[in-house]
């Protein structure tokens, strides 16, 4: 070989490792403009001690996709393996069939770069059809609230609150439900109910719109928890202005057996903000749960006044590690009968100094480059212009 070959041969070798080396910082930086793959923060075994809000994202009001309005968005899923998250719409099959969508969230170190959606999937009964509207049948219609991914089995959980109301002078009852679908909406499974759960047509169990509303797996997917947004009949009056708080209860389900395992008492905050003119609806519930590890339950308690626009919405941490089961405890009224979950408030986001909307789902996101966890927080524009949809990207501190 000569010289003057082999410089020729060490000279493109030269340019073949720079060329490498270009390649790779490349893809370092398009895949530094988002943060993606695993989530953090369940089962970490370390308590959050604070939220510092990155960025917030709205979404065009009654923006259409697919045939379908985007609104009413109830609750949020993240599926880090794929990088997708699911959304369900409350929904009742009054605008579109009830559903959830597919989207992607994409982020930088600090803000939400953009969100896109992918796709939107029917849910579907026992029989395979969508479900029904008032006006077709009111017994075949759903509440959708919450979403859960099971990674270990690639299906979906989705919330009903069910129904209890009056329809052309008939009474209609429907329970609330747990139930489990694939990724295509097809119904799997479902979950028994307690026997203080079911609808009756006298004041006793769960109440109009403050039945099932957040649900999260643990970290193992062994167990399945439940919030019932609103004091049961029996367990006292809801919540209202003062000192005048009010019990909830969370129930844990065996996810293999799907049958409830216990229940723990919660006690939610008092309204804060006084309606206006007086007299007119006010409420404070708790509309999602997400399982932090450690038996601990971050909480959103989310209350509305009317004649306020925005929510007054305040996060917190619930620890269920020394709760009594309440499973046989027939009235939360009986104070000395139970211990209640401890609550630590971690944010009340009033202090963040910007409007907040209805605020009724949230999810792990993925970790950023720091390696903290990271906390999406979507809002229900309850199919109003009026309101908005929006996201709420959050760094979790430990």
């Amino acid at each position: 070989m000569t010289r003057a070959r082999i410089v020729e041969l060490r000279k493109a070798s030269f340019l073949l490792c720079l060329n490498i080396l270009l390649l790779s910082a490349s893809i370092t930086l398009l895949f530094g403009c988002k943060t993606s793959g695993k989530a953090t923060g369940q089962g970490s075994g370390h308590s959050i001690s604070k939220l510092v809000l990155l960025d917030t994202y709205e979404l065009p009001s009654m923006m259409s996709f697919k045939g379908t309005t985007v609104a009413g968005l109830s609750g949020i899923d993240y599926d880090a393996k794929n990088d997708l998250y699911y959304i369900i719409s409350d929904d009742r099959s009054d605008v579109n069939p009830s559903r959830f969508y597919t989207t992607n969230i994409r982020f930088t170190e600090k803000n939400i770069d953009s969100i896109f959606f992918r796709d939107v999937t029917t849910l579907l009964d026992k029989e395979g059809r969508a479900y029904s509207n008032q006006q077709a049948d009111p017994l075949r219609r759903v509440d959708p609230e919450g979403i859960r991914y099971n990674a270990n089995k690639d299906v979906l959980a989705w919330s009903n609150e069910g129904e209890r109301t009056t329809i052309n002078g008939k009474l209609v009852l429907c329970d609330p439900a747990i139930t489990i679908i694939d990724k295509k909406g097809n119904y799997q499974d479902s979950f028994f109910l307690p026997s203080n759960m079911h609808v009756t047509p006298v004041e006793k169990g769960i109440r109009r719109n403050g039945a099932f509303e957040g649900l999260s797996f643990d970290s193992g997917y062994k167990f399945v928890y439940v919030c019932v947004e609103e004091p049961l009949y029996e367990d006292g009056p809801r919540a209202g202005l003062g000192d005048s708080t009010a019990w909830i209860r969370f129930i844990k389900f065996d996810a293999a057996t799907k049958r409830p395992v216990a229940q723990y008492a919660y006690e939610i905050d008092a309204v804060p903000y006084p309606a206006n003119p007086t007299g007119e609806f006010k409420i404070n519930g708790v509309p999602e749960i997400l399982y932090t590890g450690n038996d601990q339950l971050l909480v959103i308690e989310r209350s509305f006044s009317t004649g306020k626009q925005s929510c007054a919405v305040r996060i917190y941490i619930a620890d269920l590690s020394t709760a009594s089961d309440v499973s046989n405890v027939s009235s939360l009224l009986s104070r000395g009968a139970f211990k209640p979950a401890i609550k630590k408030l971690l944010l009340n986001m009033d202090s963040l100094g910007i409007y907040i909307d209805n605020v009724e789902g949230v999810t792990f996101g993925p970790a950023l480059p720091n390696g903290n966890s990271t906390l999406i927080f979507v809002t229900d524009d309850n199919f109003t212009s009026k309101q908005k949809t929006q996201f709420f990207f959050f760094e979790v501190i430990r």
